[in-house]
């Protein structure tokens, strides 16, 4: 008896994978399948014939089309799992995920490939001091470990001028609340700015982004949003999110992010030909990372560009974020007027990353002595959970990851939950212990077959 191999499912004429594959077929994920042998595939499971297999041929024998014994059951627990021998990637968290005769999964098969995907923006640990604005940087702050850090090594260790916003999200957890209050007294060369949204206009928000995502994460997109205008209007420089290294990698084993965006920054011809273009529109040429700015605000404002839709690529999450904006069409037109306004100006933020790997001691970011720094510099307060070290600002992440998990595992999205590639990630790369990165994946992440508490935290929130 022939069977569809497990994570394999027919999407128009074609057999998707849902999965991280071996380093060989990495992002290898669907095969194109003509009439005859979509008819072969949809009277599954059934005895092939001889005519039969050879209608589906090598391919797809003994890869999509098995025997049933040879049936790949898919974990139910993380007790269940197998796990990487070098990380903490297994195929409960990742359903699908690979592994090679070594027992590696394909984030630790392609290390070494990968060890330059720094940043999809330009890299700037060193930021200038600017004579034109009040401030030298701005920083989108959640009070969570990230940009805490950012906060702390921007203003005491760089002696820059720092513009800290902060969106109040109704979900902001206490420790969060907390660190930025030790934050604004602890960080003298700090300015902080705050700003929320109004309910009546983020519960329809949020309510079209459950309807989308099955959560209502949209951070930092909204923050983009609320403070784009303060940044134009205070001519600030540059501006940088509290993006740890794994967070930027795990967006190309996501499929998201192709690996000539890595490049972009660096590309001078490239860049030289846009500003060409800039010049002859009368428009000032861009400076680095400026063009990143515009196109990251320009999709929140007007959506997907058109080559981004001819290259395949695609983020569910920040398509979703975008569509459900548009509900309170009203918050945008702030928007839309200081990109127009910047774009002719020149007096564009630069959207910037500092490398959290290579400003840390010994070069890599870890987690736990981090928490210790911020501590004694900044009031940092940790998270309740003293293991927690992923996203520790907001008290729906468990939530975030559940629904992101829940429609991997069973095959009604193809994006690989976050928290699932940044934790195996961040193991890998020693930011954190393997034994320490389980400990975390039990204790506070969301993956698990049963809804979380924490989704009915979201949903009060948005549907009263």
């Amino acid at each position: 008896m022939y069977v569809l191999q497990s994570r394999y499912k027919i999407e128009n004429s074609s057999l998707h994978y849902y999965g991280l594959r071996n380093k060989e077929n990495l992002f290898n994920n669907f095969i194109k399948l003509n009439k005859k042998q979509l008819s072969v595939i949809n009277k599954l499971p059934k005895e092939l014939s001889i005519e039969e297999k050879r209608i589906l041929g090598n391919k797809i024998i003994d890869i999509a089309v098995v025997e049933e014994k040879n049936y790949k059951k898919i974990p139910t627990s993380l007790k269940k799992a197998r796990f990487c021998k070098n990380c903490a990637a297994n195929d409960f968290m990742i359903p699908g995920i690979e592994f090679d005769e070594n027992g590696l999964c394909p984030m630790c098969q392609t290390k070494d490939d990968t060890k330059w995907m720094k940043a999809v923006t330009p890299i700037l640990n060193d930021i200038p001091h600017c004579k034109k604005s009040r401030f030298d940087v701005a920083v989108f702050y959640t009070g969570g470990k990230d940009s805490t850090f950012l906060l702390y090594y921007l203003s005491k260790i760089k002696n820059l001028r720092v513009l800290a916003l902060t969106w109040e999200i109704p979900y902001m957890s206490l420790s969060a609340k907390l660190s930025i209050e030790g934050a604004k007294k602890n960080l003298d060369k700090v300015e902080f700015v705050s700003r929320k949204i109004d309910n009546k206009s983020l519960k329809r928000i949020y309510s079209k982004l459950y309807e989308l995502s099955e959560n209502t994460c949209a951070c930092p997109s909204l923050a983009y949003v609320l403070f784009y205008e303060i940044l134009v209007d205070e001519k600030v420089p540059y501006f940088v999110a509290g993006n740890e290294p794994v967070q930027i990698k795990g967006l190309y084993y996501n499929n998201m992010t192709p690996k000539i965006a890595y490049k972009f920054a660096n590309f001078k011809f490239l860049n030289f030909l846009i500003s060409l273009g800039r010049i002859l529109t009368l428009h000032p040429p861009f400076k680095k990372g400026q063009l990143q700015t515009l196109l990251t605000m320009k999709q929140l404002a007007y959506g997907d560009n058109i080559f981004k839709k001819i290259m395949g690529y695609k983020n569910d999450l920040l398509t979703n974020v975008c569509t459900a904006i548009k509900e309170v069409p009203s918050i945008l037109k702030p928007l839309k007027r200081a990109i127009k306004r910047s774009s002719w100006s020149g007096n564009i933020p630069a959207f910037i990353q500092v490398d959290l790997n290579d400003v840390s001691k010994d070069g890599v970011y870890n987690w736990r002595k981090i928490i210790d720094i911020l501590k004694n510099e900044c009031g940092f307060v940790a998270s309740e959970s003293l293991s927690k070290g992923l996203h520790t600002s907001c008290q729906i992440e468990k939530c975030k990851e559940y629904s992101q998990f829940i429609r991997f595992y069973n095959m009604k999205s193809s994006m690989i939950p976050f928290s699932a590639l940044e934790i195996s990630l961040a193991s890998r790369d020693k930011n954190i212990s393997k034994e320490e990165a389980i400990e975390e994946i039990k204790e506070n992440l969301g993956f698990s077959l049963k809804e979380v508490e924490e989704c009915q935290i979201m949903k009060k929130y948005f549907q009263k």
